[in-house]
């Protein structure tokens, strides 16, 4: 079942929470199926269309008001707009302790999806030290 991640009440969740960028079930069909995997619950949002603020205020909101295990994470590849679904996560860290929460990113590719370490994330964001590395 999909859900709007900005219409879903704080306390509508499940203990894992599949987020993703709205347009991977159309763009990447077999990956978005294999999210079920997580959750027979997806959550989508466009990140083109809300701010990334008002996701991390939402997400935390649901974090604190139920048991979430769990966090996943997924968007189409080389999106300027989805790829920050992926810096959610450090935000998040930062306004609370969410160590106890198991949190994994995949972008999709070729309708696969390929799992993102945070230390590619936190390289993402870096660019002056992406350059560097050429």
């Amino acid at each position: 079942m999909k859900k709007d991640l900005m219409k879903t009440n704080v306390y509508d969740t499940q203990n894992i929470m599949v987020i993703v960028g709205s347009c991977l079930e159309k763009m990447q069909p077999k990956a978005y199926n294999a999210l079920t995997k997580y959750s027979d619950i997806i959550y989508d949002v466009c990140l083109e269309e809300t701010h990334i603020n008002m996701v991390i205020t939402k997400i935390i909101g649901m974090i604190c008001r139920t048991n979430i295990d769990k966090i996943v994470f997924a968007s189409v590849d080389k999106s300027p707009h989805c790829v920050q679904l992926h810096y959610i996560e450090n935000e998040i860290r930062k306004a609370m302790d969410i160590s106890n929460i198991e949190i994994i990113h995949y972008v999709a590719v070729d309708n696969n999806l390929i799992e993102i370490s945070n230390e590619t994330i936190k390289k993402s964001k870096a660019l002056s030290e992406l350059e560097k590395m050429k």
